[in-house]
């Protein structure tokens, strides 16, 4: 990421550099997510969706990220 503070956090186990200031819906937008589709932990607390629309993403964060899936 040439000339922006990148940031690294760690998305189900795997690494990830981001831009400085991400939003998590930044990072859910850029995984082809939707908040509403998804529930998230992030550094072990579970967020509600309101918390998960504001929430701005630090260096060091790790997150867990589960897709709800619809059955019948």
């Amino acid at each position: 990421m040439a000339d922006t503070t990148a940031i690294a956090v760690t998305v189900n186990g795997a690494v990830r550099e981001l831009r400085d200031g991400t939003t998590l819906p930044d990072l859910l937008a850029e995984l082809r997510l939707g908040l509403g589709w998804v529930v998230v932990e992030r550094n072990g607390e579970a967020l509600t969706r309101p918390v998960a629309a504001t929430t701005i993403l630090a260096n060091g964060d790790v997150l867990e990220i589960v897709r709800a899936v619809a059955g019948g």
